[in-house]
């Protein structure tokens, strides 16, 4: 090396030196520069950051619906399953376990966890799945203010609400708020939604350790450790996860050593009786549908019903419930395929509906027998005799009872075409002669189909427009278009029971607020009943409707061993099978088929309607499931009904219908004259699934004919001279060109 470059060399070794010095200054300024940039930028983002409303399905509460005695679960409605606990009410032990899985720093920690935002930077940088909240504060930022998406924007903004959470509110009250509303599986939303999922036990002061520790360990993750999974390795990951609890509940102080060996012997023993999406499962679904509709009704709009804690007594009732379950699926002929049954019970003078049978599992169908409307056929006939003493009529009256009538060429018979020449309108009730009802409301009454329907109306059938055209139509006598219900039927017929008093139906008794305040009341109801009948006319129906009973085509229900009222139904047609095949009902019958088979039969304390379809849509031929001549009114509707009712009124003091006053009742005696009811009482019906629109009727069968008419006195046949008004069927219902023009039809 030459001497001038050994000269130069210390030179440039302090210029080397200086130059270093100066670029470690300037990134020493740059990195002082970020820190304060991101100080800064921490601040103003941290100083903006607003905590946002919270989730609207994680502030929901379960609605829980309940029989008649407030106390007993019927069923819930929720978005989420969920029954908010204050903390106060959650023992240290839960509080402790949840703690002991989750975060076990909870009480000391900011909010964020710095090792847990340092996994989540090196899985961001790896290009792996971001890290979930790892805090309980975070956990709880993510499900109530956040949503579930898994992005570095969601997971950066989760930590600056959480830290500002951590400073802002109590760590109790974010506990408590966890508490309520981390997902456990099974549907269960919360800790008390939990244990009464998995343990049957909604109180959580009533959990104990070995309880608590298994909830815990669900909660991290429901679905891989799934207490349903059959798997081994799923049991075994529970069983670690459940020790790793138990371990953190004795670091905290919780339990003590020898506690925590004990507990982890074993599981806890599960109940786990409630499965998620079965609310709604077997016959009690029906009666949840239509406690859920007439809350919409009564003004509660779907976000309360679903998410407002609500407590909602219903009218139904447990015990009757269970009884008319059993009675419509056990008192059954012996072919079933595609029979249905439809039964609803009513007590008279209050419109509350005790128990209803509407199919075997609303899960399976929807279609609510029932509240599907059918045509009743000579269950109607009521009405008409009702409407008949108001019209001034006296039940010894005489009817023309010959069969047949022909009418525009269309022939209205009795049952086998019995002749029964002139009958009493006591005679004609006990045997429901067609042709005598006929002639009741063609012939002896001014616009007596108008005043059949204005007292069909007042007792209790729902204005549709298939009974409004029946005003102009005598043929509404004989019930030939879906007039009714069951539950129609059961009201109205508890109207009778109840000397004409009017009582709006209804299914829901009260409803209160989570905090116990009564929202509202069937109480309000009250001002809507009314004396749509007058009591004289009541009675009078309910004495004729005994003698059905006694000797007419309900004597079955005899063996109730009590005053009873009631009437036979049945409407014929051409079953939807025959229809299909565009020709008439070959091999019915009569030439008919029975669509539609009633009995509806009530004391003073109950009134309770059967009655039997078959089919998909209810339209096909009844004949076929019995070897009798026909499937009548008073054969398995009225067993049914029996099977009911026996068990129903069992131990209750049998009471008996008031009297009509004065000699009403004796031959030759005029009715006593009140005042006709006017107009029917607003109805309040409760929603039902639209009746499927059939097609038009042709004259239903009868009941058997007696086995000798009652002589009553002579009277002159009656001259034909009016026309019997032939309605169009109202639009949206099927027309076949194979159907027998509209014509009258009724029977028992």
């Amino acid at each position: 090396m030459s001497e001038a470059r050994r000269k130069a060399a210390p030179a440039r070794r302090r210029q080397k030196r200086h130059w270093a010095v100066r670029i470690l200054g300037w990134l020493a300024a740059l990195v002082f520069l970020g820190i304060i940039g991101a100080v800064a930028t921490f601040f103003i983002v941290y100083q903006t950051t607003k905590i946002p409303d919270p989730n609207k399905e994680f502030a929901t509460n379960t609605t829980t619906v309940t029989w008649d005695n407030g106390s007993r679960a019927l069923g819930t409605f929720y978005d989420q399953n969920r029954h908010s606990v204050p903390l106060a009410q959650i023992p240290k032990q839960v509080q402790d376990s949840v703690i002991a899985a989750e975060d076990r720093t909870f009480w000391t920690n900011p909010g964020i966890s710095p090792s847990g935002m340092l996994r989540a930077a090196v899985n961001i940088a790896r290009g792996e799945q971001l890290q979930g909240g790892s805090t309980i504060t975070q956990q709880y930022v993510k499900v109530m203010y956040l949503t579930q998406e898994r992005t570095v924007g969601r997971k950066i903004k989760e930590l600056f609400i959480a830290t500002k959470l951590g400073r802002q509110q109590d760590k109790s009250k974010t506990l408590e708020g966890y508490l309520n509303t981390v997902y456990f599986g099974e549907g269960a939303y919360g800790i008390s939604a939990a244990g009464d999922a998995y343990f049957s036990q909604p109180d959580p002061r009533k959990l104990s350790v070995q309880q608590a520790a298994l909830l815990a360990t669900v909660l991290n993750n429901p679905t891989l450790f799934d207490v349903n999974d059959t798997d081994p390795r799923t049991k075994k990951r529970i069983v670690e996860r459940y020790h790793y609890v138990l371990d953190g509940m004795r670091l905290n102080g919780t339990i003590t050593e020898a506690q925590e060996a004990r507990y982890g012997k074993s599981l806890p023993d599960l109940t786990h009786q409630k499965k998620k999406g079965n609310r709604y499962k077997g016959a009690s679904g029906f009666l949840l549908d239509m406690a859920r509709k007439e809350l919409l009704q009564r003004g509660f709009d779907e976000d309360t019903i679903s998410g407002g804690g609500l407590r909602v007594t219903t009218t139904f009732n447990y015990d009757q419930q269970q009884r008319i379950v059993e009675a419509a699926e056990n008192e059954l002929p012996d072919k079933r395929d595609n029979l249905h049954v439809g039964m609803a019970s009513v007590k008279p003078g209050t419109g509350e509906l005790v128990a209803m049978y509407g199919g075997p599992d609303y899960l399976k169908s929807q279609l609510n027998w029932a509240t599907s409307k059918a045509r009743p056929g000579s269950g109607f006939k009521p009405f008409a005799l009702a409407a008949a003493l108001e019209d001034g009529k006296s039940i010894w009256d005489t009817l023309q009872g010959d069969s047949p009538i022909e009418i525009q060429g269309l022939k209205l018979n009795n049952e086998f075409n019995q002749d029964y020449g002139d009958v009493s309108l006591l005679k004609a009730t006990e045997q429901s002669i067609n042709t005598a009802f006929y002639d009741l409301v063609d012939n002896q009454m001014d616009n007596g189909p108008d005043k059949l329907v204005n007292v069909a109306e007042a007792a209790g059938i729902p204005k549709t427009k298939y009974l409004e055209a029946g005003r102009q139509n005598p043929s509404t006598v004989l019930g030939p278009d879906p007039y009714a219900s069951a539950v129609d039927m059961a009201e109205a017929y508890a109207t009778f029971a109840a000397d004409g008093k009017y009582a709006p139906l209804h299914t829901i008794k009260e409803v209160k607020g989570p905090d116990g305040k009564v929202l509202w009341s069937d109480k309000s109801l009250e001002k809507q009943q009314k004396q749509a009948i007058p009591v004289e006319t009541a009675r009078m129906v309910n004495y004729v409707l005994q003698d059905v009973v006694k000797k007419g085509t309900g004597t079955g229900a005899k063996d109730l061993d009590r005053p009873v009222a009631g009437k036979t139904g049945t409407a014929g047609g051409v079953a939807v099978e025959d229809r299909a095949k565009n020709k008439a009902c070959g091999g019915c019958k009569d030439g008919s088929a029975t669509l539609t088979s009633w009995w509806t039969g009530y004391t003073p304390d109950l009134s309770t309607s059967v009655v039997y379809r078959a089919g998909k849509t209810g339209e096909s031929n009844l004949d076929d499931y019995t070897d009798e001549k026909a499937f009548f009114g008073g054969t398995w509707p009225l067993k049914t009904w029996l099977a009911f009712m026996t068990k129903a009124l069992d131990g209750t003091q049998p009471a008996d219908f008031a009297e009509p006053s004065g000699d009403a009742v004796s031959e030759g005696s005029p009715t006593p004259t009140s005042t006709p009811s006017s107009t029917p009482p607003p109805s309040t019906p409760i929603n039902t699934p639209p009746p499927s629109t059939p097609p038009p009727s042709t004259p239903p069968t009868n009941t058997p004919p007696p086995n000798t008419p009652t002589n009553t006195p002579t009277k002159t046949k009656p001259t034909r001279t009016t026309t019997p008004v032939i309605p169009t069927l109202p639009t949206g219902g099927p027309t076949k060109p194979t159907d027998t023009p509209r014509a009258p039809g009724g029977g028992q």
